[in-house]
């Protein structure tokens, strides 16, 4: 069971062995779509997962899973998921459909994030990725305060603007004991379809940077796609079409990454800095 500020002791969520929490430090560098696809991929190597959309705010992930279904509520504290491309998914974006806004204060914040935890029936899950919004704020505290979290994934891109970011979710993250499992580096490089050679559009290496400088993996380098972007508009992540599919090879090497991180992490050990290349 992990462990919190002060060293308390967290329950862990019934049935769900990792808790894996996808953050960022700004918003805009792609973490939903990095989350969406790591659980669909995660999924398809054989692992039952659960994806719980906990930007409340900016809820995207129905729109990325193509559903509209509600979620179903057996009781007062019991609601039932919904199914998408073999996931259990949860989102304020299904009970709160449409354009209208959400302007809720902290108390609220905390009230729905502990529901979508504690009284969803996620049944038995390897893997529960949970989206976080942006930043560092009240849903982020309240995640922490209240779960046994695995550890976090750092989702960013080559720019130093959002790699200054970064070392605000990193330090947050560790000041309250939660394990980092690594940097994810999203709209790393465009691979140009004409001459095959890579463009870096945002620069090139300050991921790894970051990670070396934390003493953490970079779990991956996700490629600019139009394939990406599309399976995200169109409800058909590039995941959910299997490893070879367009954009989708670096989704699955992070994945893969990830796995080998929890694992290590329940074995006791660490894991090396990852080089991708």
């Amino acid at each position: 069971m992990a462990g919190g500020p002060g060293g308390e002791q967290k329950a862990p969520i019934e049935g769900v062995k990792n808790l894996i929490a996808v953050a960022s430090g700004k918003g805009g560098v792609g973490k939903t779509t990095v989350a969406v696809n790591l659980a669909i991929a995660l999924k398809n190597m054989g692992a039952a997962v659960g994806l719980l959309d906990a930007d409340v705010y900016g809820p995207n992930v129905p729109l990325m899973l193509g559903t509209t279904e509600q979620p179903r509520a057996l009781d007062e504290r019991t609601i039932i998921p919904v199914q998408a491309h073999g996931l259990k998914a949860i989102s304020m974006g299904l009970l709160n459909p449409g354009d209208k806004p959400l302007i809720w204060r902290g108390p609220m914040l905390h009230s729905v994030i502990q529901q979508f935890l504690r009284s969803v029936r996620w049944g038995t899950l390897d893997y529960l990725i949970v989206d976080l919004p942006p930043g560092t704020g009240d849903v982020q505290l309240t995640l922490i305060q209240s779960a046994a979290i695995t550890g976090a994934v750092i989702v960013t891109t080559p720019s130093i603007v959002a790699l200054a970011d970064v070392r605000k979710a990193v330090e947050m993250f560790r000041q309250v004991n939660v394990e980092i499992l690594g940097v994810i580096e999203n709209m790393s490089y465009f691979a140009c379809p004409h001459c095959a050679g890579r463009i870096d559009v945002f620069g090139h290496g300050e991921g790894e940077h970051m990670a070396r400088a934390f003493g953490v993996p970079l779990l991956g380098e996700i490629e600019i796609d139009p394939q990406i972007r599309i399976g995200g508009d169109t409800g058909k992540p590039v995941a959910s079409l299997g490893e070879d599919a367009p954009g989708a090879k670096s989704m699955y090497a992070a994945a893969r990454a990830v796995s080998e991180r929890v694992a290590a992490l329940r074995d006791g050990g660490m894991a090396p800095v990852v080089k991708i290349l």
